[in-house]
């Protein structure tokens, strides 16, 4: 991050094959293009097929990103390395899967006591009634590693780092709060009784109630936080850069009583994220981190990146306003940042331009120096790779000028979201590659 850099945001599942398998080729373009940063979402297992952010495991990787999984081979050596290595969450991972589907995909709270709670005994019988089931699962997810690794040395020749995303709380049910109950604020019946989200402010009256369970923060604290640390040291071996999605959470987070069906009914309760990132600076030293701090950002939340020197993020779709100390606006982006024309949650520069009113275009206008909708998307991304920021990262979507049909998410909506894909057909190889050189010239972006 002590470079000019720029990268692109497109996820895997946005390759023309929705998987790894042209991964290299995508990799091909982006350096012949001079991009040295490819930025993705979660690779997790999606609880709903298709939403990265709800996940059935904290480590797990999604099996639909490999279109086929070569037949299984004890026999192969780093199958061997990779289940050791991966213990920790591997084997419980394939128990869960197998439990999952045994009980008709039924969240773990409602599987039959004895599973519900671990029993050791139950559990041992289950093995051993389908010791090649779990075998299966576990050469699944070798097969995603081994995969990835080769897109990794691929990228490492290219000069591409990669950069992924962490969520930071993870689903209710899920693998890890099976296995780990006491990590998390449970009742004695696996229930929580408070859950996550954002309180009440000017764009909702009710907040946003994600729903996932809190974290017991005094206990992962007295265990020096070794979830924590597996989970992140675990990123680190498919990344070199990873974001922390709502970093603000590692200063306090919004606990919503569990009852309450909006955000509405909450405190702010104060998390150990100074302690938690000083034990990972210890076993790690440099910390290859992305806050993810976008929204109401207190002193508190500045600090803490500060106070580790880790990059934020400016998205200039958000710079439009009056007020002239807006982080997001160009002047004020520092090159310890990640700037954004927009993220995976905004819409498409061409779209969110459509989408607001006349006179709020008139504005953005006069502050890009242009005079039609034609020249917005250039002007933006010329905006965002010209500002200080050492890495400056632009969605596919807005390199190739496409409007609100190619947006990947729409916050707080359930339909036909991350399904966007595009075609090998749209980047008119090497006409749009030799478009992106020459921008990233004009910027110094280029790494040499």
């Amino acid at each position: 991050m002590n470079q000019r850099r720029a990268g692109i945001l497109l996820h895997p599942t946005s390759l023309p094959s929705h998987t790894f398998d042209d991964a290299e080729q995508w990799l091909d373009f982006l350096a012949l293009s001079g991009i040295s940063v490819w930025q993705m979402l979660s690779l997790g297992v999606p609880q709903d097929g298709h939403c990265p952010y709800q996940c059935n495991s904290a480590f797990a990787t999604n099996p639909a990103l490999l279109q086929t999984i070569p037949a299984l081979d004890v026999s192969d050596p780093g199958f061997a390395a990779f289940r050791d290595s991966q213990r920790f969450w591997l084997d419980d991972y394939a128990l869960f899967v197998l439990l999952k589907n045994r009980f008709e995909q039924k969240p773990w709270y409602q599987w039959p006591r004895e599973y519900k709670f671990r029993d050791p005994v139950a559990l041992d019988e289950f093995r051993r009634s389908q010791p090649q089931q779990l075998l299966l699962i576990r050469w699944e997810q070798y097969q995603l590693y081994a995969a990835w690794q080769k897109i990794r040395r691929h990228a490492a020749n290219s000069g591409i780092a990669l950069f992924g995303d962490i969520p930071i709380f993870v689903a209710h049910d899920s693998a890890d709060v099976w296995v780990w109950p006491e990590l998390f604020l449970l009742d004695e019946d696996g229930m929580p009784n408070v859950v996550t989200g954002v309180p009440p402010d000017y764009f909702s009256e009710t907040g946003q109630r994600w729903g996932n369970p809190h974290y017991d923060w005094k206990h992962m604290q007295q265990d020096g936080f070794k979830w924590w640390l597996q989970r992140l040291q675990h990123h680190f071996e498919w990344f070199e850069l990873v974001r922390i999605d709502h970093f603000r959470g590692l200063v306090a987070v919004w606990e919503i009583d569990a009852q309450c069906e909006t955000a509405v009914d909450g405190i702010w309760r104060e998390t150990p994220g100074e302690q938690l990132l000083t034990a990972l600076q210890q076993q790690m030293g440099e910390l290859p981190l992305v806050a993810e701090d976008l929204g109401v950002i207190t002193d508190e939340v500045i600090a803490l990146k500060l106070r580790f020197h880790l990059p934020g993020m400016a998205v200039l779709q958000f710079s439009f306003d009056h007020f002239e100390d807006n982080p997001h606006k160009p002047p004020n982006i520092l090159p310890n940042t990640v700037s954004y024309t927009g993220t995976h949650d905004n819409d498409t520069t061409l779209g969110w331009y459509r989408s607001i009113d006349e006179k709020e275009r008139q504005h953005v206008n006069e502050i890009l120096g242009i005079e039609s909708q034609e020249e917005v998307v250039d002007a933006m991304i010329t905006v965002a790779l010209d500002s200080r920021a050492n890495l400056a990262v632009i969605p596919l979507q807005d390199y190739l000028s496409l409007g609100s049909e190619a947006r990947m998410n729409t916050p707080g909506t359930i339909e036909n979201n991350w399904l966007w894909s595009f075609t090998w057909e749209q980047l008119d190889i090497p006409t749009v590659s030799q478009k992106i050189y020459t921008r990233l010239e004009d910027s110094n972006r280029i790494i040499t």
